[in-house]
Formats: C-alpha cells, sequence, structure tokens
C-alpha cells in the first residue's frame, strides 16, 4: 500500500476530499500531472483506492484554487497559464515578497537569521554539487521560511495562491547552474538586508528578486522555443 493509501486508511474518520485534493494537487505540482492534462476521475480513484465522488469534490477545489479549470462537455484539465497571466503573477509576487521582507527586517531575531543564513548556504552546496532538484525544495523552503517568520497570516495566503500558479515556471526558470547562482546571490543579499535592520532596502530587493525570477522565466522559455525550432 503506498503512502496516499495508507493516510486514507488512517484517517476515515477525517474528510476524504481533503487527503485527495492534497494529492491531487502534490501531483500537479510535482509534473506527474501536466498542464493541459485531462484530469481521469477513474485512474485517479483506483490508484488511491477511493470512489470517483472524492474525486470529483476534490478537483472542484482545485478549480476554484486555479490549479484546474473545468471544460462544460470536456472535462477538468491542468490549467495552462497564459504568459499574460505569468507576467501579472510574478509582478504581483514582487509585492507581496518585497512586503514581507520590509516586514521582516524589522521583527527578525539571530536565530531566525542564522536559519535563512542556513539555507542560503545549503543552497550555495546544491549548486556545487549540480543538485537541481535539491536546490529547488531549498528554495521553496528559503520562502517559506520567509512567510512563516513575518508572520502576516492573509500576505502569506496571498504569496502562495500565486506560488502555486507558477510552480512550474518557477522550477523551469531554475533549471541551470548560473540562474540558481544569481537566485541564490538575491537571496543571501535580502537576507543581509535584514541582517543590517533595513527595512526598505530588504523589500526593494525582494522585489527585484522576483522580477528576477520572471526574467529567468522569460530567458528559459525563449531558449525552449529555439530548441524546438531548431
Amino acid at each position: 500500500m503506498n503512502d496516499v493509501m495508507s493516510a486514507i486508511a488512517q484517517r476515515r474518520t477525517q474528510t476524504l476530499t481533503d487527503i485527495v485534493q492534497d494529492e491531487i494537487e502534490r501531483m500537479i505540482l510535482s509534473g506527474e500531472l501536466a498542464a493541459g492534462e485531462r484530469i481521469n476521475e477513474q485512474a485517479l480513484a483506483a490508484r488511491l483506492g477511493v470512489s470517483r465522488g472524492p474525486i470529483r469534490e476534490a478537483t472542484r477545489g482545485l478549480v476554484r484554487s486555479g490549479l484546474l479549470n473545468s471544460v462544460v462537455n470536456l472535462g477538468v484539465f491542468v490549467r495552462q497559464i497564459t504568459d499574460e497571466e505569468a507576467n501579472e503573477i510574478y509582478d504581483l509576487r514582487a509585492v507581496v515578497f518585497g512586503f514581507v521582507c520590509q516586514r521582516l527586517a524589522n521583527l527578525i531575531t539571530p536565530q531566525q537569521l542564522a536559519a535563512l543564513s542556513g539555507l542560503v548556504a545549503q543552497m550555495d552546496d546544491a549548486i556545487e554539487r549540480d543538485d537541481g532538484a535539491s536546490y529547488y525544495r531549498l528554495n521553496l523552503e528559503f520562502h517559506d521560511v520567509v512567510l512563516d517568520f513575518a508572520a502576516h497570516g492573509r500576505a502569506r495566503q496571498t504569496y502562495e495562491a500565486l506560488i502555486k500558479e507558477t510552480h512550474l515556471l518557477r522550477q523551469s526558470a531554475l533549471s541551470t547552474a548560473p540562474r540558481m547562482r544569481e537566485s541564490n546571490a538575491e537571496h543571501r543579499a535580502i537576507v543581509e538586508a535584514m541582517a543590517a535592520g533595513d527595512a526598505d532596502r530588504a523589500r526593494r530587493l525582494a522585489e527585484d528578486h522576483a522580477h528576477g525570477g520572471k526574467r529567468r522565466w522569460l530567458l528559459s522559455r525563449q531558449e525552449a522555443e529555439e530548441r524546438k525550432e531548431g
């Protein structure tokens, strides 16, 4: 029995829909379910060991959260983000992450600084090992920890919704060592501004970091198109 089925078996008293929704979301964010792919309720139900009812309810929740699209008479599909949408999302992320980092710069403790610096060091190590998967995981953890430390619930809710929508775009944007180095240098500068208590600089650097992510995504997209044409 796989981990998901074990969780379902052990937590029958809880809402199956929530467990199933978490797993489908994980499949989308990991790339197991690709952008544009149609959701096969029967196959998912068999995989997770549930009826099609919880699958259907879970997909409705994911449509509301923006990860799936429902097309009348055709079914439910993993959402494909247009270039215009992606640009708008990156711009919003810049504003929200800038606010969060500015707030944290005024609150941060030595222990929190050490935790963030440790993550930056781990990302450096992942780059040296050419371990893109570990770098990306640590990159997500860095942003998640910043949100935790800033302790602003509504900002976190907004940022996480934006992150989910751009997850696969961000992963492609960090697919080469030079881009990972550039991204982590930006992380380091943000932490240094927080350490100095310079909230305005932390905000500017955080905004620049989000805009840098958009630029890296655009470059990776352009390169992918050139490879197709070549």
